[in-house]
């Protein structure tokens, strides 16, 4: 029988707590692996909780990082995820707010779900989501990443202080979720990403980028699923193309972190963008015509949007006066009969990544 003496690593009070079974496992394990141990409820989460989270858009590929660079832009959807009595409720709008499902297969929810697990709670409660979607689907902005890093972090935010996940750990499950980090880093944590790893262990190298680097997208009024986009890049290339692609890829994250100077040279992309041209002709033409204006521009993540890296203030005017020309001039479209919209952004660089506040 115990007699109160000195408390152990587990919290046990006994004459032997250096040598109790719980003293011995704990020496073994972090402290956070023995509060996961302990019990979560959601009577944890108190009915009225709530969380509101900001996530940006991202852009992946960047050209030649190919499912391995991204960039947060400035750019962003919101929600509010409130823990009520029962059941759930939506309160959805914005892009693609019609075609979601209002259930618990909302991508939302589902990444709560993800991140209430990796807490240690595996059951999502009865929640409100309310929804102003501005990352347009389908068009490589990153919205389905951004919807998983929201709702894992909007999880993580309704827990417990002590339970809550760093962004380390939301790095973790949200690439796990997506099955890729190049868009879910950087909606993490903002800036320039480079990506690596496999399921359960992802990594990434955050890199502020040069002040004069200001990107411009030009959103098309028509999708590409990334599905197919990914369905037409073979699966094995010559060595040339990979060791050009290498060298320009490498070349791009000293360019965007430093030296501006070379846009142009450092987003050549020789893996993806190429074999993509028949799902998304209209902005395989853009990119070209701006390219041949002088302008870095590349196809967004999975497309169709194009992204074009415009070299200080100034050239942010140029690029939207040589789109509205490309617009004037290119009326027709491979992809529908009828002439395309593009929706000209200048945005600037997200900085901050996903933001939680309670």
């Amino acid at each position: 029988m115990c007699t109160p003496s000195r408390v152990c690593g587990a919290g046990c009070t006994c004459m032997t707590a250096p040598f109790c079974i719980f003293h011995l496992f704990t020496h073994y394990v972090t402290d956070r692996e023995v509060l996961l141990m302990s019990s979560l409820h959601i009577s944890d989460i108190p009915v009225g909780a709530s969380v509101k989270v900001r996530v940006p858009a991202t852009s992946a590929n960047l050209g030649p990082g190919y499912d391995s660079m991204g960039l947060g832009l400035g750019f962003y959807d919101e929600l509010v995820v409130e823990r009520i009595e029962s059941g759930l409720e939506f309160e959805l709008s914005g892009e693609g707010s019609a075609d979601v499902p209002r259930d618990e297969s909302h991508l939302v929810l589902q990444a709560m779900k993800a991140g209430f697990a990796a807490a240690g709670l595996d059951e999502l409660p009865p929640v409100k989501l309310i929804a102003d979607n501005k990352i347009p689907h389908s068009r490589g902005m990153g919205s389905s990443a951004s919807a998983i890093v929201a709702g894992v972090a909007a999880a993580s935010g309704l827990l417990p202080e002590e339970y809550r996940l760093s962004r380390e750990q939301m790095l973790q499950v949200a690439s796990d979720m997506e099955g890729h980090p190049d868009n879910v880093a950087p909606a993490i944590y903002g800036n320039l990403s480079v990506s690596w790893g496999e399921m359960g262990n992802w990594k990434t190298l955050i890199i502020p980028v040069h002040p004069d680097v200001h990107p411009v997208v030009a959103v098309p009024d028509y999708e590409v699923s990334t599905k197919l986009a990914r369905s037409l890049i073979p699966e094995e290339m010559p060595h040339v193309e990979a060791v050009a692609n290498s060298a320009r890829a490498a070349l791009l994250v000293r360019t965007l972190s430093d030296a501006p100077e070379y846009l142009m040279d450092a987003t050549v992309d020789y893996l993806h963008q190429g074999y993509r041209v028949t799902a998304m002709e209209p902005s395989a033409v853009l990119v070209a015509y701006l390219r041949s204006q002088g302008f870095a521009a590349v196809i967004s993540g999975a497309g169709p949007t194009v992204l074009t890296f415009a070299h200080g203030d100034e050239q942010v005017r140029q690029v939207q006066e040589a789109i509205a020309e490309f617009e004037a001039t290119h009326p027709g479209s491979a992809i529908a009969d009828r002439r395309l919209n593009w929706r000209v952004l200048p945005l600037e660089i997200d900085t901050e990544g996903v933001i939680v506040t309670q």
